[in-house]
Formats: structure tokens, sequence, C-alpha cells
């Protein structure tokens, strides 16, 4: 039986800061892994949920993990209003701010701000929202709590946060199992420890209570 994981990027990102995150999914697993790349500036985000859908079927699988970082893990969700037809997987969010996002809509309330920001941000991070998770599939969430990272120049924040998004912005009702690791933001991808946690859910459907962690 075939297993695949796909990774999907955040905002002005293409993929290539998970490399070594897919890397080490790839060795943990012993799975293939891929990367959905798409335009987080100029697309909306319902034209990119079309297309994660159609990169996704044209993967062949007999088992498909999705993981995304930041407002990939957005995207993730949005893909799952449409309820499309895949193969079975669980799905990892890392820092994805599914309530929407303090530092994006102080960013946005900016003239420039506005400007960079794009139209999948416009529409994935700035409404607040109450999120629910009613998918009949696997879903883990991990939130950081080193707050480094760009989003501290768009504070302050005044509570836990990896630097760019709240941990509370990142609680999703219906999440089988919700984690905070010592990471920040950019830094997730990057560590082993979110790393091994990921594996950890995509292959057992939980995390790993020996590898240290702290439940929200």
């Amino acid at each position: 039986m075939s297993t695949v994981v796909v990774y999907v990027h955040g905002l002005w990102l293409n993929g290539w800061e998970g490399v070594l995150l897919r890397r080490r999914l790839a060795r943990s697993l012993g799975c293939e892994t891929r990367s959905f790349t798409y335009s987080s500036v100029s697309e909306d985000l319902s034209g990119n949920a079309r297309a994660l859908a159609e990169f996704l079927r044209g993967i062949p699988a007999d088992t498909l993990h999705l993981v995304g970082h930041s407002m990939g893990g957005l995207l993730i969700l949005e893909l799952y209003e449409g309820a499309p037809n895949l193969p079975p997987g669980r799905i990892v969010l890392l820092g994805s701010p599914v309530q929407g996002s303090r530092a994006a809509r102080n960013l946005a309330a900016r003239r420039i701000g506005r400007r960079i920001i794009g139209l999948t941000a416009h529409q994935a991070l700035l409404p607040q929202r109450e999120r629910r998770w009613l998918v009949g599939r696997e879903l883990g969430v991990i939130a950081g709590n080193r707050p480094y990272g760009f989003g501290r120049l768009l504070g302050p924040f005044g509570e836990p946060s990896d630097g760019t998004v709240l941990v509370a912005e990142t609680r999703l009702t219906g999440a089988k199992q919700q984690l905070t690791l010592p990471a920040s933001h950019s830094g997730m991808v990057y560590s082993s420890l979110v790393a091994r946690q990921t594996a950890a859910f995509l292959q057992a459907g939980q995390f790993d209570p020996g590898l240290g962690q702290i439940l929200m």
C-alpha cells in the first residue's frame, strides 16, 4: 500500500522551507512526500483550494496525509469544506491561525500591508471566526510557544504565541488532539521535535507523550 504526505506552505513562501520536514517525515514513515505550491498573493482562497484538490487527485496513493504550515493549514480546511473525494489519511496543522490572525489584521491596517498581504490572506487570515472540524478525518494541531519572529513587530500580543500566531488562534474545535511545542512560527518546519510529533500523529492518530509536550 502506498502512502504519500503532502506539505502545504504558508503566506509568501513556496514550499522550499519544508524540505527538511518532508525528508524527516519520509524517513520516519517510509513514504513519499510532495509539496503543493500556490500563489498566496495573486490568487484567492477558493481558487487555491480548487488547485489543491486537483493536485491531490492526481497523486496515486492508498493513504494521503496532509501537513499544513500556517496559512497552508487554512487552505487545507477550505479544501475539505468542499468535501473532496480523496484517499483516506490524517492531517496535521502547524501554527495555523484557524480563528484568524491578529498579526495579519494589524498588518492589513497599514496601507502598504493591505497591498502585500494578498488575496488568500485577506480571506483566510483577517476574519475572526470560531471554526469547527466536522470532517471524518483525524486532525491534529501543533502550536508553538517561542515568541520569536516577524509577528512581534505587529504586536504586542500579551499572551502565548510563536512570534506570529497566538496559541489561542490555533485552537480548533473538533480536532482530535492539540499540542504546544517549544518552537517559533518559522522554526516549526525545521524543528526535529515538531517533525517527530507530526510523524507520530500521521502514523497512529495521536501525538507521542514520550517526546515531551504541553497539551492544550
